[in-house]
Parts: C-alpha cells; structure tokens; sequence
C-alpha cells in the first residue's frame, strides 16, 4: 500500500468553520511535502473542494471511500460521512461539532489499526464536540483512553519542549492534583520520550514551582517544600536528571530554560504562556507517553478570521514535520534497542 520512505499521515479536519480546513490545504500546497508523506484526511471531499473554492486554494484533492484506496503522493480525502454540511465560518455550532469527532473517532480508528502512520489533528471547539457518545474535554483525553501508555500534554518548538504535570483543570485545583505518584509519572513518561522520540540520550529536565519564588521556604504556600522538592530528589537519586523547582517568574525571561531539554510546569498557563511567547506561531502540541504519534498545530478554531483565506499554517506545517520526525526517531530506537552494540555506540 506504500513505500517505505513515504510515511502516511492521518489528518482529522476539526472544526469545519474554523481555520483547521484552510491550514491543512495550504500545508499540502507545496507539493513537496508529498515528497515527504502522504496526507489522508478524514472528512469528505466534496465538503473539502468547496472550502477550496470558497478560499480560492489550489491543492488538488483525491476523494476515496476506504483508507484502503488511498494513492501515495495524492492528497486523500476519505469520505467518512455522504451528507452535505451547512457551513457558516467563524460560528460555534453544534452540529459542525459532530462532524469534527467523526473525523476524529475514523482517525483513530485508523492510527490503531496502522492503517496511517502518525495522527495530525486540526483544532476543535471543545464545547460543540460533547454528547452522549463523545464526554471528553478534547483530543488528548480520548486518546489517553483508545491508545496505550499515559498520555502527556508537551508543547514543542525547536529545542524547546515544555510538558505539564496537570493540563485542563481550574486552577483553584491544581495543588490538590499534584501528589508523588503524578510527578513521578509525568517526569518518567517525559524522560522516555525524550529519548524515544527525540534521540537525547541523557536528558535533563527542569521543574518549574508551583507558588510565587517556589514558596519563600513555606511563607507563600507549602507544596514546593513538602511535595516536590522532595519527590524531585527522590527521582534525581535514581538517575534521572531532573532538576527544580525553579521560580517560574525569571526562569524563561532569564532564558534558563536553554540549559534543559525539557521543562515541566506545574499548570495549564504557567507553561503555555510562556511557550506561546517564545514559539512566534510555530509551536506543535504532541501528546507524549501514547504507543502513537499524535501532533497538533498550538492554536485553535480562530473563529475570528476563519473563512478569509488570511490563516497562517506555519503551526500545522510543522505539527506535520514534527509527528514524522518522532515516528522515524522511535524507528530508530526500536531498532537500535534490539541491538545493544548499536545501542551502546549511540550513547558514546
């Protein structure tokens, strides 16, 4: 079904009345990237073809009705449902909702059965995507629970790669979350994909506190002295290089964060804000610690401009560069893994 070299790349479509459509066509464009990968969306093309026309685009589309008939070098479309679809961009609709977890469930479906290569997801609104079938707050946690492993939210952009101990929770909750078995988890889980997924032999990684100047010794909160430093040593004992927590106040302005190869902050924005800052719109969200490689542009639906044809895809240009790059590292891995001369030649 394909060359060797030619590595299939998944697409689900996200919101169809945002910027997902638009980003992914533009990205295929460039018919080198065809070089690089074959690209099978999940959606349906005529659907696709008028989102083209709409925004006056030019890459030419295969439409298929099985991932089996897929062409290498085309860009595929597979039909994943027949209707039309009402499109109104830059509106949060329910039904629009629908289509973006079919999109999703056939996609997974798919990476599961290694009938694509890695998943590359287009942003989605979390709030039209829930009913009955579908009660998860987005991507990650659906994936969590089809693929195996312990999944990792880390946000990656060159040389910076910034995970999180706890994600999509209030702040008001972030303390009670942070126990020594989800911190010794999430820095395993980040330390084996830094070296399966990135080839960094000997990674070292930075926490970041989760109070003000990491508590002030007890005077402003006691997690960072009761709950991570000591779980921080307990894992540097064991020889992991992990190394914190670090304030997180100066720690990226100070550029700090160059000296690691990771840096785990302790919640959603703490980390985000930072990256997003940093990253200039090329950041790729990858969900670390899963069997499959997923990746993500770092934006979402942007309502707001969808539809005028001004979206930039830079950010999902490069979850496609990034997804292929872990899926030919971890080959890489496996295959030096079976040979331990190999192994141990890589490591000197």
């Amino acid at each position: 079904m394909k060359k060797a070299e030619n590595i299939i790349v998944g697409i689900s479509i996200g919101d169809l009345n945002g910027i997902g459509s638009e980003v992914i066509l533009k990205t295929f464009e460039d018919s080198r990237m065809l070089e690089l990968c074959t690209p099978v969306i999940f959606a349906n093309v005529k659907v696709l073809s008028f989102i083209k026309k709409t925004l006056e685009l030019i890459a030419p589309l295969h439409g298929i009705d099985h991932i089996n008939q897929l062409v290498i070098g085309k860009i595929n479309v597979v039909n994943v449902w027949r209707e039309g679809v009402d499109l109104n961009f830059g509106n949060n609709d329910e039904n629009i909702g629908k289509y973006a977890i079919k999109s999703f469930v056939a996609a997974t479906k798919a990476l599961k059965e290694n009938q694509i290569d890695v998943l590359v997801t287009a942003p989605i609104n979390k709030y039209n995507i829930q009913s009955e079938e579908f009660k998860f707050p987005g991507h990650t946690d659906y994936l969590d629970k089809e693929l195996e492993g312990n999944a990792l939210m880390l946000m990656v952009q060159d040389n910076l790669r910034v995970g999180l101990l706890t994600d999509h929770i209030p702040v008001n909750e972030v303390a009670k979350h942070l126990t020594e078995k989800l911190i010794i988890q999430k820095i395993e889980t980040i330390k084996h994909s830094l070296i399966q997924d990135f080839g960094i032999n000997k990674p070292k990684i930075a926490v970041l506190s989760l109070n003000p100047h990491a508590g002030d010794n007890g005077v402003i909160g006691k997690e960072d002295d009761e709950i991570l430093k000591p779980t921080i040593k307990k894992i540097f004992q064991k020889g992991t290089l992990v190394f914190g927590p670090y304030a997180a106040d100066g720690f990226f302005g100070s550029n700090q964060y160059e000296k690691y190869d990771a840096v785990i902050a302790t919640y959603h924005d703490q980390g985000l804000i930072p990256f997003k800052t940093l990253s200039f719109g090329n950041g790729v969200n990858y969900t670390a610690g899963l069997n499959k490689v997923r990746t993500s542009p770092d934006h979402g639906t942007a309502y707001e401009i969808a539809g005028k044809g001004i979206a930039d895809y830079n950010s999902f240009k490069e979850a496609v560069y990034t997804a292929i790059d872990i899926y030919n590292s971890r080959n890489e891995y496996l295959e030096i893994s079976k040979n331990p001369m190999k192994l141990k030649e890589k490591q000197l």
